[in-house]
């Protein structure tokens, strides 16, 4: 899960012990110093890249197991301190996704990072092994099958997962049998964990910061999990569960949706005047109920029910994309083209989606009968009448090969060193998840929760407290003892 809420054709992509060991700096494909840094294209943001940017690649093993063997690219990025004085070290990021990270720092940046992180970092980007311009991954997917995403749409029956099933079914199977096979079992949070200490290592620095977002939380506890000593400052904004993106994370969709929604219903309540869809959340409320129905019974050429339920969710994302929801709404209850704002498409969207795949579908195992996903399908939406016929829906995990190590296992073992912040009402990533993370942490972790809705605190977020115990934890170190709560803040209309 990627924590910015994007149009259709990019939102319906957007949306563990036993471990393989540790490759001892000697033994490790990366060398201090082997980085050959250059201006960072400019192809690989949508938004303008900082002065100072400068991308490069470090090699890695495929398989950690056979450390002197193949040997892959991974492409990183670094926005330098110019506080020579000031900088403790290197901050790396990663956005969630899982997506490419290099653009990252630009991102940050642009959205308010501090300039006493800056000044105190050499911020780090990196796209996450099979992505972006790391070595890169295929399923070989058609258009239409790119647009199946890591969300699952909403199944109306049983039928509806039958039907979704025989489509992923043919999904993994172009995955295991794609150009680019001989990566699938060695794509995953683990690898990419092991790949980021050959990052640090090939940085010569002993330790690392780091800063991730919703998928990136998970990232963040796996590395600081398998290198605890290697950890500096750990800061997890947006928190999956402990243990990753496996299908009880996706069944959580319909509760961050459930979480989220009735911030949106009380905005487009108080904005009747304008968009016409209620004059109570309640009656907003029925009116999701009665637009998702038309649009089931008869789509329109843009929208239908499945995708006007995934619209919702990712405009939820943000305060400042309420406006957008509302507009959407209005034209779907008008018969009127979609007021979707055109922010662009990933370059590579068929890579986009099939590294995705080969992560979330590498970390764990996924129920294989079509059955249980029919079942828990009705459950949620009668628990979650609003998405949980979607996020309960089956997806190309099921029918994909035994991952090749067990999940990495969150636990209390190593240092006291991990910062979470996480708003109430998250609709990507809801709070259940995110406690859940701080119970498996124990005395390592501390939380900081905001009294706010979106997916996103730091820096975006408009919660000013919760803001200052990012950038206090990261300049200085003042980490809270305990966890605590930041109460709600006024947001402009």
């Amino acid at each position: 899960m990627r924590r910015i809420a994007i149009p259709l054709t990019v939102a319906v992509a957007s949306v563990a012990t036993g471990l393989v060991p540790a490759v001892s700096q000697a033994g490790a494909a990366a060398s201090q110093g082997t980085i050959r840094w250059e201006k960072c294209p400019p192809e690989i943001s949508p938004i303008p890249l900082p002065e100072g940017m400068e991308c490069g690649t470090v090699k890695v093993p495929l398989d950690y197991r056979k450390p002197a063997g193949r040997t892959i690219d991974i492409a990183i990025s670094r926005l330098p301190s110019k506080k020579p004085d000031k900088r403790r070290g290197v901050l790396l990021t990663n956005p969630g996704g899982p997506s490419p990270g290099q653009n990252y720092p630009a991102f940050l940046v642009a959205t308010g990072l501090p300039q006493s992180v800056r000044d105190s970092y050499d911020v780090i980007g990196m796209d996450p092994r099979g992505m972006g311009r790391s070595t890169p991954v295929t399923c070989d997917l058609t258009l239409k099958q790119q647009e199946a995403g890591n969300v699952p749409p909403y199944a109306r029956n049983a039928a509806d997962v039958t039907k979704r099933a025989a489509e992923v079914k043919q999904i993994a199977k172009q995955c295991a049998a794609s150009k680019t096979a001989w990566m699938l079992p060695h794509v995953s949070t683990a690898n990419t964990a092991r790949d980021m200490d050959q990052v640090r290592v090939a940085l010569g620095e002993s330790k690392i910061s780091f800063a991730g977002a919703s998928w990136g939380t998970h990232l963040g506890a796996v590395y600081t999990t398998l290198f605890p000593e290697r950890s500096d400052r750990i800061v997890l904004d947006s928190n999956v569960g402990p243990d990753g993106w496996d299908y009880p994370n996706d069944r959580l969709f319909a509760r961050g949706f459930a979480d989220r929604f009735p911030d949106f219903a009380k905005y487009a309540a108080a904005n009747h005047r304008e968009y016409g869809l209620g004059r109570t959340p309640a009656q907003v409320t029925a009116k999701y109920f009665e637009l998702a129905a038309r649009l089931d019974k008869k789509p329109l050429p843009t929208i239908d029910g499945s995708s006007f339920r995934l619209l919702t969710l990712v405009f939820m994302y943000g305060a400042q994309q309420l406006p957008t929801l509302a507009g959407i709404w209005r034209a779907v209850d008008a018969n009127q083209p979609l007021p979707v704002p055109d922010i662009g498409t990933p370059q590579n969207m068929e890579n986009l989606v099939s590294a995705r795949y080969y992560m979330i579908c590498n970390d764990s195992r996924w129920p294989r009968t079509v059955r249980e996903y029919q079942r828990n399908v009705e459950i949620d939406r009668v628990r979650y009448p609003m998405f949980g016929a979607a996020g309960a829906n089956v997806q190309p995990c099921a029918y994909w090969p035994a991952p090749t190590e067990p999940p990495v296992r969150i636990t209390d073992r190593g240092p006291s060193n991990v910062l979470m912040v996480q708003n109430l009402r998250d609709p990507a990533t809801p709070l259940v998840g995110a406690q859940k993370l701080l119970r498996a942490f124990g005395n390592r972790a501390t939380m900081v929760t905001a009294d706010q809705g979106g997916h996103g605190v730091y820096p975006m977020g408009r919660n000013q407290c919760a803001k200052h115990a990012v950038t206090a934890f990261l300049t200085t170190g003042d980490r809270p003892d305990r966890s605590y709560h930041c109460s709600a803040e006024a947001e402009p209309r």
